[in-house]
């Protein structure tokens, strides 16, 4: 029997999307998915508001954060993941396809001090492997389709998809969990 993980989300109204905290409930270890920068269009600056958020909540409960998961290079918003990695020492991870990605991204965006060689993340993960969390198992899903480099995590009885598919709230494409 799968291990049933706690999952909090914490939703973002300024991008309609959701950074989710995962953790296994025997050992405290977590991971978050997908998290969220916060951005102003009108002056252009960031700021880690969302993110402390969830660091607070980790503090708050006594977890302690083993993986930093981005489900796709995100174009609805920017992650805060390399903010969390110093914060917290977990790695980020991301699909494999994400080379792919950024040989598209990098010319387009003119973003020459960008490698296209993935090296910006920790971990390249690609269909069927699996990662650590606690008891639980996190397994990786290949799913192309809203970018090459998508990925599907499926943690216990959850399931988390990015933008691979998507919900009718909004008429958007956002990050949920699915429960079996």
């Amino acid at each position: 029997m799968s291990v049933r993980p706690e999952v909090h989300a914490f939703f973002d109204p300024a991008t309609f999307t959701v950074t989710y905290l995962v953790h296994d409930p025997a050992t405290r270890e977590a991971a978050i998915i997908d998290p969220v920068l916060d951005f102003t269009p009108r002056n252009g600056r960031t700021s880690t508001r969302s993110a402390d958020a969830v660091l607070e909540h980790i503090a708050e409960n006594g977890l302690q954060t083993r993986w930093l998961l981005e489900t796709h290079a995100h174009a609805d918003h920017l992650s805060p993941a390399h903010y969390l990695r110093e914060k917290t020492g977990a790695p980020i991870v991301i699909g494999a396809s994400i080379v792919a990605v950024q040989r598209i991204f990098v010319p387009l965006f003119e973003a020459a001090d960008v490698v296209p060689d993935g090296r910006q993340f920790d971990r390249l993960v690609q269909d069927g492997d699996e990662l650590a969390l606690g008891e639980s198992t996190i397994r990786v899903l290949h799913t192309p389709g809203h970018t090459p480099a998508c990925v599907t995590y499926v943690i216990g009885d959850a399931v988390f998809v990015g933008d691979t598919l998507f919900m009718p709230d909004y008429g958007t494409a956002r990050p949920h969990v699915r429960r079996a």
